[in-house]
């Protein structure tokens, strides 16, 4: 008899757990515990902008000379230094003329000595003493020997440098009594005029696509943090740079009354002027931003379902930041509503509720 007590109430106590475990395991149940989350939503805007393009160079002279001497030898003079102002035409610097001068009169000597041979030919030719192609041969020689006098008094003539600009010196390369090479660079001067300082930036293929020859720029001197200078596009490379792969963009600057230098570090933004639409959306709609992408939240469905709603996550290209607001080149439309405040909490198995 007692056995048969023991036994009903084991069998009572396993069908009361076991009732107890289907309870806590009712999906109704954990759907109640669920948290719902309050959220916001904001409805996606489009605008029409012209995309800027933001890059950074130096600011250099659009005329610059690298002077130096068509033939070698060695520097007698040099007549000016860095930093200098020089005028076109002035003279910069000369070579020792000993070995240069001697090739001149040798070049004379030779040109003397072929007339002379000429004409003695020219006689014997008269008496049928000299055949014609004797002849031929002294005249080639008197025109070759004049030739050589004309380089040699050439090279004489450019054994000195003189400035082709108006404007600085900003190097000197070289020492008098050094030798130096034809084509050395000697000196290295920028023009000063005030419509000639340029900044050379490098923008990318995509970017280069959209510039056009006179689109405006706003170009930012760390020289002159509390003004900015209005710029133009004057050259777009053709060809992209074989080291960086970048297309170099020349933009010419208006100084003002503000004094320049080659070297300033300048910052650009050139304003093409085509333009785009973009898919407007407030930056506190982004979620795990990274560089140019991103995702947003927005609803899954409008169906309600127990007063709550679903979520799901898409991703976005974003172009660039405008203040509080993000402009989107692709991902959403102007139909659409992303979330805003609530966005930081969700995931794509969140619950959430408009409020």
């Amino acid at each position: 008899m007692k056995t048969l007590h023991l036994i009903l109430s084991l069998a009572l106590t396993v069908t009361l757990w076991a009732c107890g475990s289907k309870a806590e395991r009712n999906p109704n149940n954990d759907k109640a515990d669920e948290a719902v989350v309050p959220v916001k939503l904001t409805p996606v805007q489009t605008v029409v902008r012209a995309e800027p393009v933001v890059a950074s160079g130096l600011v250099s002279s659009a005329r610059e000379a690298r002077l130096s001497f068509k033939i070698g030898g060695i520097i007698n003079q040099l007549f000016v230094e860095e930093g200098q102002t020089v005028r076109k035409g002035q003279l910069l610097a000369t070579l020792d003329l000993t070995e240069i001068n001697a090739q001149v009169s040798q070049a004379q000597l030779a040109n003397e000595k072929a007339e002379r041979d000429l004409n003695r030919v020219k006689s014997m030719y008269a008496d049928t003493a000299a055949t014609l192609e004797q002849l031929q041969n002294a005249t080639t020689g008197t025109n070759v020997a004049k030739q050589n006098l004309t380089i040699a008094q050439f090279n004489r003539s450019y054994a000195q440098i003189r400035s082709t600009v108006d404007g600085t010196v900003t190097r000197k390369m070289a020492n008098a009594g050094e030798m130096t090479s034809p084509g050395a660079t000697i000196y290295q001067i920028s023009s000063n005029r005030p419509n000639d300082w340029v900044v050379r930036v490098g923008v990318s293929d995509k970017d280069w696509a959209r510039l056009r020859l006179g689109n405006r720029a706003s170009v930012a001197l760390d020289a002159y943090p509390d003004q900015t200078f209005n710029g133009t596009i004057t050259e777009l490379a053709q060809a992209a740079d074989p080291v960086n792969k970048l297309y170099e963009v020349e933009v010419r600057i208006n100084p003002g009354a503000a004094k320049l230098a080659p070297g300033l570090f300048a910052k650009v933004t050139l304003v093409p002027a085509q333009s785009r639409s973009y898919a407007v959306v407030p930056i506190e709609a982004i979620v795990e931003g990274n560089g140019k992408e991103g995702f947003v939240f927005v609803l899954a469905d409008d169906k309600q379902n127990g007063g709550s709603l679903h979520v799901r996550k898409l991703p976005l290209q974003i172009g660039f930041l405008d203040n509080d607001k993000v402009l989107l080149t692709n991902g959403l439309s102007d139909s659409q509503k992303v979330i805003t405040a609530g966005s930081a909490y969700l995931t794509e198995e969140s619950s959430v509720v408009v409020r």
